[in-house]
């Protein structure tokens, strides 16, 4: 059983307080003290009575907190955090600040499995799933610098690969907060659950379990390539789904749903940026609710590929939004410290 509170949903943590005999209100000033006080220990959540603080603390419960080991920033803003977790294994998130918004991309695994060729993070291979906890920690302490608006699953880790804890990070990340006139607290983070996105590289069973979920944060589809044999050359998991397999997935996902989704491709030179290529991408998706997101490709060591360029990347979306697909070429940001997309794991 988890003993870390910091992982337990509200529902979850009254459950447990239900458990051992004491009143279920209990669990949302467990919540509260947690995730809008930050208190790093049971001893500190003095609205629960001493004796009962030490019953939770002798049955081994306990409330962890990441460290922060590196905190690099970048010309254009952006701020990379390392951090530390118990076992010495490394994750990193990443800050960005657009206008108003300042969106946190989040890291769900340490390391990656999925081994896409064109990612830093994918070379290093997958050594363990992350917990709610370690999940919500990284919004949690980056909200100690700067107020958090949004939050993107599209860190370190395949989402969808460690669907439980991602979807519980989910669920105390977007939880409403009550004020302190109300009798009971049980204040979460309050993100708005259409400012929270998952990003996967495409597994089908998932996907259409995300669909019959009580809570629905946009999703977005790692694609990168128009054809199952360009896909397959960039991500080793198209050998496994083939994009009928996914794009049944995401029919199935929006007629339950009725939700847009965000294709994300990565623009890699000679390898899928040409207009026959855009050609392709508009056929494959007639029919699909989404827009598409273009990103210029990250060099890192270790992989040869280089970026497609601005002018083939303005060319490619033109094929793309003359076809009415909602299309945005989006900016390159935190590239000199390795925080930009694909980069994550190359410190």
């Amino acid at each position: 059983m988890e003993k870390d509170l910091k992982s337990k949903t509200l529902a979850e943590l009254e459950r447990l307080i239900a458990g051992l005999g004491e009143k279920k209100y209990l669990a949302g000033y467990i919540f509260s003290f947690i995730h809008m006080r930050g208190v790093p220990s049971i001893s500190e959540i003095t609205s629960l009575s001493k004796s009962f603080r030490g019953r939770l603390t002798s049955k081994g419960y306990y409330i962890s907190k990441l460290e922060v080991i590196d905190k690099l920033t970048d010309p254009d803003g952006t701020v990379k955090y390392v951090f530390g977790l118990p076992d010495s294994n490394k994750i990193e998130s990443v800050l960005l600040f657009d206008d108003d918004r300042r969106t946190l991309c989040v890291s769900t695994q340490a390391g990656c499995g999925m081994n896409c060729v064109f990612c830093a993070t994918g070379r290093l291979g997958l050594s363990r799933n992350l917990t709610p906890a370690e999940i919500v920690d990284q919004v949690n302490i980056v909200e100690g610098d700067t107020h958090i608006t949004n939050v993107v699953f599209m860190g370190m880790g395949e989402p969808l690969a460690n669907y439980d804890a991602v979807l519980a990070a989910v669920r105390i990340l977007n939880h409403p907060r009550r004020f302190a006139s109300q009798k009971r607290s049980s204040g979460g983070k309050n993100i708005g659950i259409r400012r929270i996105t998952i990003s996967t590289c495409g597994l089908p069973d998932a996907i259409e379990r995300l669909a019959d979920e009580d809570i629905q944060p946009r999703l977005a589809i790692s694609l990168n390539a128009p054809t199952d044999a360009i896909r397959r050359r960039l991500m080793p998991i198209a050998k496994k789904y083939p994009l009928d397999q996914l794009f049944g997935a995401v029919r199935v996902y929006q007629r339950k749903t009725h939700n847009r989704v965000t294709i994300e491709y990565c623009m890699i030179k000679g390898i899928n940026d040409t207009a026959m290529h855009a050609r392709m991408l508009v056929k494959l998706l007639r029919g699909v609710l989404c827009n598409v997101n273009l990103i210029e490709y990250n060099q890192h060591p270790g992989c040869s590929f280089n970026p497609s360029g601005k002018e083939v990347i303005e060319r490619f979306a033109a094929v793309l939004k003359e076809a009415g697909l909602e299309t945005t070429a989006r900016q390159r940001f935190g590239w000199t410290i390795n925080a930009a997309c694909g980069q994550l794991g190359a410190i």
